[in-house]
């Protein structure tokens, strides 16, 4: 009987960009079309960033729940448009100079390429394409009648939701998470690389290194060539 398949999942902001979801968010807030529009939009974002960066320290799902609400009355068409530019101006030059080649290793490695990310589909989807990823697992909002309603569809993908966001995806893909690679730069995602059999720590945050350190995991640094 043939061997299953495997994968590396990655996460995607600050392990491969130099981003996050508050920057994507910043772009649409400052590109809505009209000045008055714009500078209320842009307004909202820089007072909501100190209540962003608390609530995210406390529960990283409260965190998006609350993020997310932010879209709320933004216009599908509009955020699918400025998708473009987003990734021309903000993501693109943010890709990390040694995202390419680890992508790339992982591939030759004979894993299918899937981002995890707890993003907006529509503000990844370009990156994912540019880097060569073979699947997307990203955050959907919810729209009624071509208007974000602010809340995203379940389940939301963050922290332990990765783990199972994964495991489900190997099931439906006849793939072995024993024989994948699971690349991430924060703590908030142990579960998604506890879940598979080659976890490594990019770019890791203190906490991390530590536990990278302490079961002898790759820590690997994609910020530099």
């Amino acid at each position: 009987m043939p061997n299953p398949g495997r994968a590396a999942f990655f996460d995607v902001d600050g392990t491969l960009v130099g981003t996050n979801i508050v920057h994507a968010f910043a772009f649409y807030a400052m590109n809505q079309g009209s000045i008055l529009g714009s500078a209320w939009h842009t307004a909202r974002t820089v007072l909501s960033v100190p209540l962003f960066l608390a609530t995210d320290r406390f529960d990283r799902k409260t965190f998006n729940e609350l993020f997310y609400a932010y879209y709320k009355g933004q216009s599908e068409d509009r955020l699918e448009t400025l998708s473009e530019e987003l990734f021309e101006d903000v993501l693109r030059p943010a890709v990390h100079p040694g995202s390419a080649a680890l992508v790339e290793g992982a591939r030759r490695a004979g894993c299918r390429i899937v981002f995890v990310t707890g993003a907006l589909d529509f503000t990844v989807r370009r990156l994912a394409e540019h880097l060569g990823a073979d699947d997307l697992l990203a955050n959907r909002m919810r729209f009624v009648q071509g208007v974000a309603t602010g809340r995203v569809v379940p389940p939301i993908i963050e922290g332990a939701h990765k783990a199972l966001v994964i495991r489900d995806w190997c099931v439906r893909n006849g793939v072995a998470l024993e024989r994948s690679f699971a690349y991430s730069d924060s703590f908030s995602d142990y579960p998604m690389l506890a879940v598979v059999g080659h976890p490594a720590a990019v770019n890791p945050d203190s906490r991390l290194a530590r536990v990278a350190r302490a079961y002898e995991w790759p820590i690997l640094n994609t910020a530099r060539t």
